[in-house]
């Protein structure tokens, strides 16, 4: 089928990236306009509820909602220092001997310096891209501790929503580069189990991406004397 090997790598490779790109873009608007069938909109909707709740109790329990918020803020921190060393790893793998290692001939596919430089590179990108997310992750968290520390404000509860959906929808893409660094982590050791980690890859994320619970209308009793009812609903 292939006049040689190195053609092999101009069909798997963009047809895997292609299955992956395409998967995320049906996820995308999937999260858009179908929120409830995606574990991206079911989160986000507790997590409306969930800074409703918290702005409207007792010191104490924000403090709670703090140490939440503090925990993320470390994930996002240490997923952003990981990716930044793999980063500068990979930086030193491009042009250094130790990647004709790799090019054994056991690998089944273009083995010339231009492409082993091409897939680290498009390796560091996605660490990059990875790193610049969690780090925006955690600053949007900061931001919402800062907020949700403000006691007897009359802060508006849209700002620290915007701010916890804006750092959950980041930590959510600096997984998804971290995703694509795999598949393209696998094109090293050739096309063929690069294209084969995208079809499995993408089956993976179906499975965990897909939601079947139903959004739950939240009810919640304020903690003081007049025990006021408060009700929220999804749009």
């Amino acid at each position: 089928m292939f006049h040689d090997r190195g053609s092999i790598d101009l069909v798997l490779v963009p047809s895997g990236l292609a299955i992956m790109f395409i998967y995320h873009l049906i996820l995308l608007y999937r999260i858009l306009y179908y929120p409830q069938t995606t574990v991206v909109g079911y989160e986000n909707h507790n997590k409306l509820a969930w800074v409703e709740r918290l702005l409207q109790a007792t010191p104490n329990e924000i403090s709670l909602g703090l140490s939440v918020i503090s925990s993320s803020t470390s994930a996002s921190s240490n997923l952003a220092s990981l990716s930044i060393a793999l980063s500068s790893f990979i930086g030193t793998l491009v042009g250094s001997s130790l990647t004709n290692l790799l090019t054994t001939q056991v690998i089944y596919g273009d083995k010339s310096q231009s492409t082993s430089t091409v897939k680290y590179i498009s390796l560091l990108i996605c660490f990059l891209i990875a790193f610049t997310a969690f780090i925006q992750s955690a600053r949007y968290l900061v931001h919402a501790s800062y907020l949700m520390s403000t006691l007897d404000s009359d802060l508006p509860v849209g700002y620290v929503q915007r701010a916890v959906i804006r750092g959950g929808n980041f930590w959510v893409l600096g997984l998804r580069a971290l995703y694509f660094a795999t598949v393209l982590l696998m094109w090293i050791f050739g096309p063929i189990p690069m294209f084969l980690c995208s079809l499995f890859m993408v089956a993976i994320l179906h499975f965990l991406d897909s939601n079947s619970m139903p959004l739950h209308r939240h009810s919640f009793r304020r903690h003081s004397s007049s025990k006021v009812m408060c009700t929220f609903a999804s749009n």
